[in-house]
């Protein structure tokens, strides 16, 4: 009896391998083919193809003329149901921090260890711009983002000094821990009990910039946390 080399994949490598489709089709707008995805996903085209079809199937995936793939509007529809209050308050904040200090802000939140954006608001206009995009992921013990998500939760036993710090101070200023060239200005946020923290990041190459955001970026904090019925002065519990 033969028996095939290719080991049929159970349901949750197949799960996984469909939200990795998802998640390179959010990022890539101009679309894909079935022989990108799977170049991309390292799988037979076959394997990609299904993958596309049951997405699409389900509306999360839509298919070009041109047979481009992309994702598709019931993705951005069940995106939009779950999207958290956090996003709509921070948001506009967000876009008028930017205006005023005319540098890429940021709101981040903790998740498996990390300090992920969720949001990231650039200056318009020409002018350098940073690698860091929505999604993207830094360690919470280093660079500014991280450090005041740990001053919005409650002490821990062991924790570093600059975060009692920051936790009393109100924010934090880091050079060049993450994003070489720059200065990471944050503020933690502190939603309601039971909520999960938050803060603001504001990342520039400019001196000035990084020596007047400091009040700016601590009363923005204070204004989201106040309207998400948190405290802007003590950690969530």
């Amino acid at each position: 009896m033969h028996v095939s080399a290719e080991r049929k994949p159970d349901g949750s490598q197949t799960l996984e391998r469909g939200l990795r489709v998802l998640r390179m089709l959010a990022e890539s707008p101009e679309g894909l083919g079935a022989s990108e995805v799977a170049t991309r996903l390292d799988v037979h085209r076959s394997v990609a193809y299904r993958l596309l079809m049951a997405l699409t199937r389900q509306n999360f995936v839509s298919r070009d003329e041109q047979g481009r793939y992309r994702v598709g509007l019931d993705f951005f529809t069940l995106a939009e149901r779950v999207r958290p209050r956090l996003l709509d308050v921070a948001t506009p904040v967000l876009r008028e921090l930017t205006a005023e200090l005319d540098a890429t802000t940021c709101l981040v939140v903790p998740e498996n260890g990390s300090a992920v954006a969720v949001a990231v608001i650039e200056p318009p206009g020409p002018g350098p711009r940073f690698s860091y995009g929505i999604g993207n992921r830094d360690p919470l013990e280093r660079g500014a983002a991280g450090i005041a998500l740990l001053a919005a939760g409650s002490p821990r036993e062991g924790e570093q000094e600059r975060v009692a710090t920051t936790r009393r101070d109100g924010h934090v200023v880091t050079h060049e821990e993450v994003v070489p060239g720059s200065t990471g200005i944050a503020a933690p946020i502190h939603p309601a009990p039971g909520e999960s923290p938050a803060a603001i990041n504001v990342i520039t190459h400019r001196r000035d910039v990084a020596e007047r955001a400091i009040p700016i970026v601590v009363s923005a904090a204070r204004r989201i946390s106040e309207a998400l019925g948190g405290s802007p002065t003590t950690a969530a519990g």
